[in-house]
Parts: structure tokens; sequence; C-alpha cells
């Protein structure tokens, strides 16, 4: 029988990490190449390890340690021409002949014409595919590329190693999908734009990134606040990239809340539309070879957009407010704010930044996101 939650020993309560610390550690250990063990009272335990940061020591250790399989999204397990049987994932029994440079073209789109030849890829039927879901899960929050190693022990009874960072499928599958936020720090600050700026600081209890909000004067809070849900994005805020529309539409929300005298940005580190800063410059490489933004990111194994806008809902909440009016183009952060209990009284158009670079960016954003532009 495999407990619940790991104990530690020789430590005194309220010393032993909780769930939320050992997620956290998790990210950090798949991102660093250690693999994590999943467990469950009915199901056993597995090893999860993402291919990206697999090296060939670790994967010789796998093998030995029972029998591997390879889960991929269903997006990507149908670029490959894999059958997702499992619907959201697909897995597939590593052949004994896969070395770590076969692995790691599965997992990674941009060599998909340097081996184009990967196949057949014959996926599992049978079986419980709830540690391939997790372990899928982990590997996207800790913003890598969503392709897994995960191995089942050959002794059904052996213990679990306790080196490494331990969860339960509960942990992983049933926590809520959007972590609490709490408010660190507000700080006066002065904009270009506006004298009257104060900058929120609200930061993750599961560990993850903080999230900001820029006030603009001082909004009433009985009143609808004029507010932007801006996704971070390091190429075009500061960079000034022009195969987006990103540091136009910041720029100009902020112009308008000043012009106003009152507003909020709230500024969510959710780079490349939740799939990070170089899984997005993956995709990038891919729309430079013909794909458009969702193709690209279908072809990476992700969703059209991994955000939570109701991270944003949040922290207007604890600002004081239940009541927007909504700078943006897109329908999806209306209704999300709207089922997060923020009352979105007005659609506030905000288009800017057309560029020849970007044009079929924004087509893809209306055509396939929905976007009204």
């Amino acid at each position: 029988m495999i407990d619940d939650a790991p104990e530690s020993a020789g430590l005194p309560p309220g010393m032993t990490p909780g769930a939320a610390e050992r997620l956290a550690r998790a990210r950090v250990d798949l991102r660093s190449g250690l693999p994590v063990v999943l467990t469950d009272p009915e199901l056993g335990w597995v090893l999860a390890a993402p291919l990206e940061t697999l090296t060939r020591d670790r994967l010789a250790a796998l093998r030995t340690a029972g029998v591997a399989e390879v889960v991929l999204t269903a997006r990507r397990a149908v670029t490959l021409k894999a059958r997702p049987y499992d619907g959201d994932v697909a897995r597939i029994p590593l052949p004994d002949w896969a070395g770590l440079d076969w692995l790691q073209a599965l997992a990674d789109p941009g060599r998909d014409l340097d081996t184009p030849m990967k196949g057949p890829l014959p996926a599992l039927r049978d079986g419980d595919a709830q540690f391939a879901r997790a372990a899928v899960r982990l590997t996207k929050e800790a913003r890598l590329l969503p392709a897994v190693l995960v191995v089942t022990p050959r002794d059904a009874a052996a213990a679990s190693p306790e080196q490494l960072t331990v969860l339960t499928l509960a942990e992983v599958a049933e926590r809520p999908d959007t972590p609490r936020l709490d408010p660190i720090v507000s700080a006066r600050m002065p904009l270009t734009v506006s004298p009257e700026g104060r900058l929120h600081v609200f930061r993750p209890e599961d560990g993850g990134e903080e999230h900001y909000a820029v006030e603009i004067g001082s909004p009433a809070r009985a009143a609808p606040v004029l507010t932007r849900l801006h996704s971070a994005c390091f190429t075009g805020d500061l960079l000034g990239s022009l195969k987006c529309d990103c540091g136009p539409q910041l720029r100009g929300a902020l112009a308008q809340m000043a012009a106003e005298g009152a507003g909020v940005l709230l500024y969510l580190n959710q780079e490349g539309r939740g799939i990070g800063l170089a899984n997005k410059m993956r995709a990038y490489t891919l729309q430079d070879q013909g794909f458009d933004t969702v193709e690209a990111n279908h072809r990476l194994g992700f969703e059209d957009d991994e955000r939570d806008f109701r991270l944003g809902a949040q922290i207007l909440r604890q600002m004081g407010f239940d009541r927007a009016r909504l700078m943006t183009n897109n329908p999806a952060k209306v209704a999300r704010l709207e089922e997060s209990g923020i009352t979105v009284t007005e659609r506030v158009p905000l288009v800017a930044g057309k560029t020849s670079e970007n044009a079929a960016y924004l087509a893809t954003k209306a055509a396939k996101s929905g976007h009204l532009l």
C-alpha cells in the first residue's frame, strides 16, 4: 500500500512540505531533468520524466527501473499519426531500440523535418491513463514540451524512491485549477502616461510566477473600472517585436486609462498564451515553416490557448472591484471574467499595432480564436 503523502523523518510538525510546496518542487525538478514520483493507493506508483530535459544516463536508469511508455498530448499525437485512444493523451510503448535523439524528436516539432519518419507509433489502448495525464499537466506547468516518459516498476510491491519528489494523483489532478493569489506589496509608481500610477504585486500560493496590477489614478470601487487583461509578452512589450500587437495594445491601454483619469491594467505572467517564452519561440520557428499560430501550438502539443484569465478576476476582487469595462477584442476574456463573478458592463475595443509582419497573425486570431478585429 502506498501512503497518500510522503513523510519526512525527523522533522517536527509544521516543518514537512505540504502538497503546494511539493508541487512547486516538482516543477523545478522536472525543469532540472529529475524525474518525479506519482502515487495512488489503488494504482501504485510511477516515475515521470519530461523528454525535453532527459539525459542519456537518466534514460538508461529509467529503462532498468521498469516498463516505460512515452506520453504525448492528443495534439502532438495526431501530428505524429499516433492514435490518442485515451482522448486527451496517447501512450506509446518505448521501443527497445529507441534512443534519446528519437525520443526528443518526438517531443520537439522543430525537428520534424530533420526526422520525418518516426513511426509507426502503436498507441496503447488498455490500462489507466491517470498517471499519464498528471505527468503531462505537471510538465506543462513547468513550461516544458508536454511529452513525458512514464515508468511503471516491474515489482508492484517495491517502495517508491524516497530521494525524489513524491506527489499523489489527487494532489495533481484534484487541486484547484487557479491558485489563490496573495497581495504582497503595493507602491506608488509614476508613469510616463500618468504620474498617478501604482503597482500591486500578487503571489500565487503554489510557488508560481507573480502577477501584477497597474492602477492608474483612483478608480471608484463602486463603479465599473476600465480594465485591461494583458498577458506578458517579452518580445512585444519590451523588444518591440512586429510579429504581434501586444506592445501597442499595452501602451494604448495605459494611455486610454490615463486620458480617462483611472483604470487597472492586469499584467499576467502567461507568456506565449500560457506556454512560456521558450515554447513561444519554438512556435515562431514553426510559423516560419508556414504554420499559423494555432497550428504551431498544436504541433508543439499545446491547446490553442493555455492561459487562465480567472487570475485576473481574482485580482480585481481582491482590489475591491466587481464590475469592469473590459478593454479587449477577445470574447473569451469577457466570458472568463463573467464566469468568475466580475460583471463586464462594456467591451471596449482595443485595435492597435497592425503591421505587414503581423497581418497573418491577426487574421488567425480573428478566424480561429474569435477575436473581434
